[in-house]
C-alpha cells in the first residue's frame, strides 16, 4: 500500500523545466522565481513548505471495534463495501477467529482508526495471521480528506472452517459483541450477526477462565442477551474440549 512520506510538496527539480537562460557575457539568470515559489521553493531554491504527513487508518470489523482492546484513539464509525465476515481457522492460531472474504453484494459496519506515524508494528503483531490489504476505495466514513485505509484479512489459501478442535472462543465473541453494542447499539449486534458467515461453528464457553488475552468484563444482562442471540442462530456451545 502507498503510504505518505512527508516529503516536500515540490516536484523534483530534476524533472521540472529549469527556466534558466544564459545571456552572453553575463551570469545565468534565473527565470520564473514565482513558479519556483509556487512549487514550494523560496527562490533561489530553498525548500520552505512540506506536505503534512497524514496517518494511515485501519478498518476494524471484529474485536478492533471494541476500543477497550487497543490504544488507538482517533476512531470513527465506518462501513466497508465488498466484504463479508466469516469465522475461520488458520494453522497459525489454535482457535478460530473472524476474517473477511470478498462479497460484492455485502457491506459491513465497523470502525476506522488512525495509526499514528504509520507505526503498524504493534497492530501487525496482533494481527499476525492476517495480511494487511489496501481498502481505501471500499470504506465509507465521515472524514473529509481521502484516507489511506487498510483492512486485515487471512489469505484465502491459509484458512479453513472451524472445527471442534479449533473452536471460536466465547471470550473473544463476547468482546466483539460488546464492541458493536457500545458503538452501534443492539441493532449493530444483530447486524453483525447477519453479515457474518459460519454460525454453525462450535463455540467454546471459556467465560469462567477466558483464553482470549484481551477479554473484557461483560455484565450479566448483556451476557444473557448475547446467549439468546446465539440460540437464535443455532450456535453450538461447547462447555469443554474434552
Amino acid at each position: 500500500m502507498t503510504r505518505p512520506t512527508g516529503r516536500a510538496t515540490a516536484k523534483s527539480t530534476r524533472n521540472a523545466p529549469d527556466g534558466i537562460l544564459t545571456c552572453p557575457g553575463r551570469h545565468k539568470i534565473a527565470r520564473g522565481a514565482q513558479s519556483l515559489r509556487h512549487q514550494g521553493f523560496d527562490f533561489p531554491g530553498r525548500a520552505v513548505t512540506f506536505a503534512p504527513m497524514m496517518d494511515p487508518y485501519f478498518f476494524g470489523y471484529g474485536s478492533l471495534v471494541n476500543s477497550a482492546t487497543h490504544d488507538f484513539t482517533d476512531i470513527h464509525a465506518a462501513r466497508a463495501r465488498g466484504w463479508r465476515r466469516a469465522w475461520r481457522h488458520t494453522d497459525l492460531r489454535p482457535v478460530s477467529f473472524l476474517t473477511v472474504v470478498p462479497d460484492a453484494q455485502s457491506t459491513i459496519d465497523g470502525v476506522i482508526a488512525a495509526v499514528p506515524g504509520a507505526d503498524w508494528a504493534a497492530l501487525d503483531l496482533r494481527e499476525g495471521a492476517y495480511d494487511r490489504v489496501p481498502a481505501s476505495d471500499q470504506v465509507e466514513h465521515s472524514l473529509d480528506p481521502a484516507l489511506d485505509i487498510a483492512i486485515y484479512a487471512i489469505p484465502a489459501n491459509r484458512h479453513a472452517l472451524p472445527t471442534t478442535a479449533h473452536p471460536i472462543l466465547m471470550s473473544y465473541l463476547d468482546c466483539v459483541f460488546q464492541g458493536y453494542l457500545h458503538r452501534y447499539g443492539w441493532d449493530g449486534v444483530t447486524g453483525f450477526i447477519a453479515t457474518t458467515d459460519g454460525w454453525h461453528a462450535p463455540i467454546l464457553d471459556d467465560r469462567d477462565a477466558p483464553r482470549y488475552p484481551r477479554h473484557q468484563p461483560i455484565d450479566a444482562e448483556d451476557r444473557s442477551r448475547f446467549n439468546d442471540l446465539l440460540t437464535d442462530v443455532g450456535a453450538r456451545i461447547l462447555m469443554s474440549l474434552a
